[in-house]
């Protein structure tokens, strides 16, 4: 019997890392719940769907988890804990939120699986943002925009994926490195 490389086990440090940012980044989906609207809703007044510019906020729990664990199922345990977290403390969305968390984690964990969890650079940052952004948008335009004409859904559709790809991603990978410049992922 062989057993797993030591990089796709977790360990108990990696569930209590992975544990603190996940709920950290539910705190700030609590408080991006309430800042949203009055930030973004000036965008969807200028062109109708772009206010999902700023909707990559609530993708960092899985990518920033993802990218300090370096572990599989790391994104998709982050950002359904921080969604979980979002929702005890009052999420709008009730329980929906859920659903999300699992949603958009599982949009980042497949591109770090593509990845055979060995990149975990700027790049694999930003595609994953980007995966995270196509299931959160896809979750979207069915649940709340089914109705809404093509030229919306192709609107709302890319400025997820660009919220993805430079909040989430790159802003999650900014994170980490900060992280780690500061020593606070030592082992």
């Amino acid at each position: 019997m062989t057993t797993a490389p030591n990089r796709m086990r977790w360990r108990p440090r990696d569930i209590v890392l992975a544990s603190v940012v996940g709920v950290m980044a539910g705190g700030l989906f609590a408080l991006w719940n309430i800042a949203h609207v009055p930030l973004l809703e000036p965008l969807g007044a200028l062109l109708p769907g772009f206010q999902a510019l700023g909707h990559g906020v609530w993708l960092i729990g899985g990518l920033l988890t993802a990218l300090v664990v370096r572990r599989p199922g790391a994104a998709l345990y982050g950002e359904i804990l921080a969604a979980t977290v979002s929702a005890l403390i009052g999420s709008q969305w009730g329980v929906i939120t859920l659903i999300y968390g699992a949603v958009q984690g599982l949009g980042a964990e497949l591109v770090f699986a593509l990845f055979a969890y060995r990149l975990w650079n700027v790049v694999a940052a930003m595609v994953a943002g980007a995966g995270a952004g196509i299931a959160m948008a896809g979750l979207d335009l069915t649940l709340f925009y089914a109705g809404a004409g093509a030229e919306f859904f192709v609107i709302y559709g890319l400025s997820s994926v660009a919220s993805g790809v430079l909040v989430a991603g790159l802003g999650s990978w900014a994170i980490e490195r900060g992280l780690h410049r500061a020593g606070a992922l030592r082992s």
